[in-house]
Order: C-alpha cells, then sequence, then structure tokens
C-alpha cells in the first residue's frame, strides 16, 4: 500500500510574514525544511507528501517547488497565485514547465470577506484554474462553507478539496451546523475533503481519540471513501500531539476500513486527486 501525505507543509520561519505563529507556538517557530520531515514520513510508513503553500507569493512557489526538485519524496505541490491577476493565463502556462505543480490554494479563512470566494475576479480565476486543470484547496472555517457550496456547483468541472474539514469547532464539540454544511458541499461531486489538521482543532493537551469520531464519521459518510484522503498538517501538527498523534487517530479509526478502502484513504485518492 502506498502511503501519501496530502497536507504539508516548509517554511524557513520569517517573524513578519509568519506572524500567524504566536508565542503559544514556539515549537514551531523556527525553520522547516525536507531533511526534517524526511526521517518522519519514514518513521510512520508514509512514502510520498504534497508540499502546500503558507504564505500568499509567488515567491513562495517557487521556494516549495525548488524544494521538490531537490526531494523525491515531494510527490507534488500546491502554490499560491493571484487569481485576480490580469495576466493570469500567462502565470498558469508559465506554471506548466513544472510536473509537481499540481494546484493552488488562497488563505480564504483569513480574508476580511467572508464572501472573498463569490467575488467575480477571483471567480474567473478558479475558471483559468480549470482550463490549465489545475486542482483548488479550499481553505476555511465552518461559516465560509455555505459561500464553498455556491463556489462549487458554480464550478462542476473544477476539482477542489476542502482542507482539515475546514475547521470543525472539535475542542467545544460542536458539530450540528458544520455537520449540515459540510453534507450540502459534499453532494457536489467535484468536491474532496482532507482528513488532516484536526488535532489542532481540539483541545491541544487533552484531546482522546473518541473527540474525532464523530466528526470523521460525518465527512467518511458525506464524501465517500473515494474523496476522503490522509494529511498530516506537519509541522503544525506539532502544536498538538504531532506526527505520531495523528497516525495514532487515524489508524484507529481506519482499523473498520476494509484493505481496498484503506488503499484508497491513505494514498491513492490523493495520487489520482493530484495526478502524482
Amino acid at each position: 500500500m502506498r502511503k501519501i501525505d496530502a497536507h504539508q507543509h516548509f517554511w524557513i520561519f520569517d517573524p513578519v510574514r509568519d506572524s500567524w505563529i504566536n508565542d503559544e507556538m514556539l515549537v514551531i517557530k523556527r525553520d522547516f525544511l525536507p531533511a526534517d520531515l524526511l526521517p518522519v514520513l519514514k518513521q510512520n510508513g508514509i512514502d510520498g507528501c504534497v508540499a502546500v503553500q503558507a504564505s500568499q507569493s509567488e515567491e513562495e512557489t517557487r521556494f516549495l517547488l525548488a524544494l521538490a526538485a531537490e526531494s523525491p519524496e515531494v510527490k507534488g505541490v500546491v502554490g499560491w497565485v493571484d487569481l485576480k491577476a490580469n495576466d493570469l493565463d500567462k502565470r498558469l502556462q508559465d506554471y506548466k514547465q513544472y510536473d509537481k505543480l499540481k494546484g493552488f490554494r488562497h488563505i480564504l479563512q483569513s480574508e476580511p470577506d467572508k464572501q472573498y470566494m463569490l467575488q467575480s475576479q477571483f471567480q474567473k480565476g478558479i475558471a483559468r484554474l480549470q482550463k490549465h486543470g489545475y486542482t483548488y484547496d479550499i481553505l476555511i472555517y465552518p461559516e465560509h462553507l455555505p459561500y464553498a457550496v455556491q463556489l462549487a456547483g458554480g464550478f462542476p468541472d473544477q476539482q477542489f478539496v476542502v482542507d482539515h474539514l475546514a475547521k470543525p469547532h472539535i475542542k467545544d464539540q460542536k458539530i450540528s451546523d458544520w455537520q449540515k454544511d459540510i453534507q450540502a458541499l459534499a453532494k457536489h461531486q467535484n468536491v474532496h475533503c482532507k482528513i488532516s489538521g484536526m488535532l489542532t482543532e481540539a483541545k491541544w493537551n487533552s484531546w482522546k481519540t473518541e473527540d474525532f469520531t464523530s466528526y470523521l464519521d460525518v465527512v467518511f459518510n458525506a464524501f465517500g471513501i473515494n474523496r476522503v484522503m490522509f494529511g498530516s498538517d506537519w509541522p503544525v501538527c506539532l502544536l498538538a500531539g504531532g506526527y505520531e498523534g495523528t497516525m495514532q487517530v487515524m489508524n484507529n479509526y481506519c482499523a473498520k476500513l476494509s484493505a481496498t478502502e484503506q488503499v484508497l484513504f491513505w494514498g491513492d485518492n490523493a495520487t489520482s486527486f493530484y495526478n502524482l
């Protein structure tokens, strides 16, 4: 079984650019590069990974592509591009020279306008991604889900994946509104879901494996086994149990899946979605 980590990050820490990393997060207030990740992947039986942008610049995209070019374990990159740029077509065409560039992401969760993804210029950019064959990662909070439903419905041929289950309120065990909205989003067959980033949405130092079960049930039932994929959110996961804690939660949950379903979840779905 080929295992793929569909969501992790690299950075050379910059206190201004990375100001979201506050003093509660000292464990990740440093550089993280492939040399730091590869032993962790090996230790956990993971064969490859997808590096996802953490800052919004094309410099970041080039940084990740350069790391991927030197690291065979980095199978794909999700970069950033200005989807509102007038010369977006040219930029996307230029990126075609990089085989490992698979898709793009914008940090929608941080936009003051909660409906940013519905702005006409942004949607024109999504249409260009579709034309050039790139995927799009949706990074949002639960309150953005109704807008994501509209986005997905407007572009039925665009391949989308929701990062981190749309960050449900696991710490407070709130589920009903998120469940209703995630089920509505999952009705769009072009939308997939990353089972990632859960530990940091729970109580960092005192979560229990069972805290995640009801959320996992919702996502697996809503999206089905062909549209869910594993992601660690390393190194952010170091805040709340690390790679080992993430694997503990998912190995426990996946024990009830069939061998075929496990192959899909752990690697084949990500390989297919990102064309790795």
